[in-house]
């Protein structure tokens, strides 16, 4: 069966490292981008949430617990407090000592190297539209330097809220909305967003939904692919991206 073209627009590369390093170091921190580097990889997407005191930060979970060790939680903890805590010895002793970035140095790294960025706004429980309103406002300055030639990121975000405030911040930013499977309205809240794609498991997508979002305009981007030939299935089926963790296997 003949490969589909892919007609709706995609901004950045095809492969996409999972939280920046895939499952060969700590997600959501600098190393893990280097390893995605290290692999080839010139894509990556990692998740952003506030501090106590408005610090965008990478993070994924917003309580403390697994990546952080101890009791508490990211929204109650101030970044000169989340700055000090160790980020990466959970995921293996060569890592002890890694520390959890700030957005701004994570964009900063990203274009000095020429890592395009999927921005995924990860708001902590009622601080939906903050969140979104602050990472789209900081992403806007970061991304104003045209001279340093970084293309834009892309927003994505299972929060309507986060994604309509990042929006309002940061309009010329592209936007993608999160789902697992896609709802009846899923293609309605995409285009009432103004989103270019929908990211949604790649266990609920098939040739039928593809197809449907490409013929409303709209990009897909599949994640999280771990295996080749699901990958290759989803290729023939003309998903324009995936998220993978195994940055070993999958040739970006």
């Amino acid at each position: 069966m003949p490969t589909r073209v892919l007609t709706p627009s995609w901004p950045g590369p095809r492969r996409i490292a999972h939280r920046g390093g895939g499952r060969l170091a700590p997600e959501n921190t600098l190393a893990g981008i280097r390893a995605g580097i290290a692999h080839g990889y010139r894509a990556v997407e990692f998740d952003v949430m506030l501090t106590a005191d408005d610090v965008p930060v990478l993070m994924h979970d917003p309580d403390f617990g697994r990546t952080i060790a101890g009791r508490g939680s990211v929204a109650t903890t101030t970044w000169d407090d989340l700055s000090r805590r160790d980020a990466g010895g959970w995921f293996s002793p060569k890592f002890a000592g890694e520390r959890v970035p700030r957005y701004e140095d994570v964009v900063r790294f990203c274009q000095d190297h020429g890592v395009w960025m999927n921005v995924e706004i990860k708001p902590a429980p009622g601080f939906e539209a903050r969140t979104g309103r602050l990472v789209g406002e900081m992403t806007a300055r970061l991304f104003a330097d045209e001279s340093r030639g970084a293309s834009w990121p892309l927003f994505s975000s299972f929060s309507v809220e986060a994604l309509d405030q990042a929006r309002s911040a940061a309009p010329h930013v592209p936007r993608g909305v999160l789902f697992d499977a896609l709802p009846a309205t899923g293609i309605e809240t995409a285009q009432s967003l103004g989103c270019i794609s929908v990211h949604a498991s790649h266990r609920k997508l098939d040739r039928t939904v593809i197809d449907g979002l490409h013929d409303a305009g709209l990009s897909v981007m599949a994640y999280t692919v771990n295996e080749r030939p699901r990958a290759d299935q989803l290729a023939q089926w003309g998903v324009n991206a995936i998220c993978t963790d195994r940055i070993d296997l999958l040739v970006p």
